[in-house]
């Protein structure tokens, strides 16, 4: 990262972690990677936005909480439900509903501004929870919102299917009905501009709930704008380190 941040050529744009998965991962804890990074993105004034569904972020609180006050940092956590049971078999090793509220609260106390990302909504299992989450993380201090319907891309569709029918037999026909209802037929639609809401009917009357109820809350919906003119590249690096002579071969 020191390298790519000191190349000549490098333009800064706020850096996103736990977009495609999560960036606080249980063995963050002794790889400490996504510490790292952050080290260098403090180092460097470079501004980072943070998704998670874990609690481990409040251990970078130390370098979050001064980029914050520069407008450089950002975090938002993804609740999915507050029902503690659905979420134990949905998201089994990440933190407990009512522990990713206490997160909030605690990044907020710390003045980092922290959203709530109500994903993936799943009809008929979590989102009947879509206004209770909302209400909840509003209480906990999160001044942004946004939500993202179930999404069945490739290899995660079986693996729904195998989990609805394991724990929800009795609606997972509905269940799955509805998010057809909501991909145009089909299981999933990978459409740029629909693919994070679905389109019809059950679409537009889950925005409106969800729009209506945010509005009400004071949410706003978009992250906070982050000041990318701070940015200082760090030193060139003056050499690469050596490899292992075995490195290279060890591969064959």
């Amino acid at each position: 990262m020191r390298e790519t941040l000191a190349r000549p050529s490098y333009r800064c744009e706020i850096i996103a972690l736990g977009v495609n998965t999560d960036a606080y991962q249980p063995i963050e804890r002794e790889q400490r990677i996504t510490r790292g990074i952050l080290e260098v993105l403090h180092e460097t004034d470079h501004p980072v936005a943070l998704i998670t569904k874990s609690s481990l972020i409040e251990r970078d609180i130390d370098l979050l909480a001064p980029m914050a006050a520069q407008r450089l940092a950002v975090a938002a956590v993804t609740i999915t439900t507050l029902d503690a049971s659905i979420a134990r078999t949905l998201e089994p090793r990440a933190a407990t509903p009512a522990r990713r509220l206490r997160t909030i609260r605690t990044l907020t106390d710390a003045g980092i501004p922290v959203g709530v990302s109500v994903a993936p909504v799943i009809p008929f299992i979590t989102e009947p929870d879509i206004e209770r989450v909302l209400e909840a993380a509003r209480e906990a201090g999160a001044v942004y919102a946004n939500y993202i319907v179930l999404r069945l891309p490739w290899e995660v569709r079986p693996l729904f299917q195998e989990w609805l029918q394991t724990h929800f037999p009795d609606r997972a026909e509905r269940v799955m009905n509805r998010v057809r209802e909501m991909r145009g037929g089909k299981d999933y639609d990978a459409d740029y501009a629909s693919r994070m809401r679905g389109t019809g009917i059950w679409a537009d009357l889950m925005r409106q709930r969800f729009y209506k109820l945010a509005d009400r809350l004071g949410y706003r919906y978009n992250r906070f704008e982050l000041d990318t003119s701070r940015f200082k590249p760090p030193p060139r690096p003056t050499g690469r380190p050596k490899l292992a002579d075995d490195a290279q071969g060890s591969l064959f």
